[in-house]
């Protein structure tokens, strides 16, 4: 018996059409171009999940150094002294602590220099 694709086809390039949603001209309309554009988002989106990582650490470890700064260490000197007192906070949390909670950084500096 004869199998007829249509359905299947059709489905297949709604799938692509609303994944290509936003995109531009060609990009949207044509499946096959909308497949490739499609992919290509996929692998940018993977990338930039990771760089994401990057970028914000750089910005975690800026903020650091400035408080740092302010309290009369450098960035490097303060890691190694929360290193040797074996305080476990995470660049994350001590540049939200530097930009919302100055006395508690500048807390956090004099148990790192003890």
């Amino acid at each position: 018996m004869r199998v007829k694709r249509g359905v299947t086809s059709h489905a297949k390039h709604q799938k692509i059409r609303k994944a290509t949603k936003g995109f531009t001209r060609g990009n949207r309309s044509s499946v096959r171009r909308g497949r490739q554009a499609l992919t290509k988002s996929l692998q940018y989106a993977y990338r930039d999940r990771r760089n994401k990582k990057r970028t914000f650490r750089a910005l975690w470890n800026a903020r650091i150094n400035a408080a740092a700064r302010i309290n009369g260490t450098t960035y490097s000197k303060l890691i190694a002294g929360l290193k040797a007192a074996n305080i476990t906070l995470d660049r994350k949390v001590l540049s939200e602590l530097a930009v919302n909670e100055p006395a508690a950084f500048e807390a956090v500096v004099k148990a790192a220099q003890k």
